[in-house]
């Protein structure tokens, strides 16, 4: 694994076009199908499928969870696919790809950069649940729902819920636009070159503000793939992940010299 810091003047970050963004889905894909993951990423999804479903079946306040969760769990994805990011690298080098090498980041001196890179999403996954549930209680604090399909209707057809919707949408959306942000760049680039978190994260943000639109498009095609696999059951994220996983390699390669 190449793991050493590089200059500062050899991180060269380049614009980059819609087509280099369907390019590396492709490549993504061809590396998924080459080394199939998606028995790794059932092992994640289940435990996550069971929180939802033990909110799910709670009853009361939790309800309110269940849509802060489901959709919060997305901030978290650049932590599963690191190792991907491994296995991409050597495959693109030419080298052995089997997919135990993904457990090579484990020893990369670049770890607790990785880390605390990870820890940012934890931090901004937790400050999520905390905005949507502060949320839902300014709206709801009174005569609060306690049936899912009574919160689904309250929250379709009154002026609270309609305020609920759109201001925890816009939360969602600016914590979603964050973490692209500062992380779509930087795990690939600290498995690949090392470094610091600081240094990783501005790289990222150095990438998205060259081109912005083409990030946001990214970011676009990300979130409608994860509501693609979520349906049915969240079962097709076993394979949407993976593939979106090794993508983001691509798309690192593509946009740091």
């Amino acid at each position: 694994m190449s793991t050493k810091s590089t200059p500062k003047s050899a991180d060269q970050v380049r614009p980059i076009t819609f087509a280099d963004i369907a390019d590396a889905l492709k490549k993504g894909a061809a590396d998924f199908w080459a080394r199939p993951s998606h028995y790794i990423f059932l092992v994640l999804i289940y435990p996550i499928v069971g929180i939802i479903l033990a909110v799910w079946t709670s009853g009361g306040e939790l309800f309110a969870l269940l849509y802060p969760l489901a959709t919060g769990f997305a901030l978290l994805g650049p932590i599963a696919a690191i190792g991907l990011y491994e296995i991409s690298r050597r495959r693109e080098q030419g080298l052995d790809d089997h997919p135990r090498h993904a457990f090579k980041v484990l020893r990369s001196p670049a770890l607790k950069s990785i880390l605390l890179v990870a820890l940012l999403l934890v931090a901004c996954f937790v400050g999520w649940l905390l905005a949507a549930g502060a949320l839902y209680q300014h709206y709801f604090r009174v005569d609060a729902p306690t049936t899912l399909t009574a919160l689904i209707q309250e929250t379709l057809t009154t002026s609270r819920g309609w305020g609920l919707l759109m201001w925890g949408n816009l939360i969602g959306l600016c914590f979603a636009l964050f973490v692209l942000a500062t992380t779509v760049i930087a795990f690939p680039y600290l498995v690949d070159r090392g470094g610091g978190a600081g240094r990783a994260i501005g790289i990222s943000l150095r990438a998205v503000m060259t081109s912005p639109a083409q990030f946001i498009g990214w970011g676009i095609v990300v979130a409608a793939l994860l509501l693609l696999g979520s349906i049915p059951f969240f079962v097709g994220l076993a394979i949407v992940l993976p593939i979106l996983g090794h993508a983001t390699w691509h798309l690192y390669r593509k946009t740091v010299a």
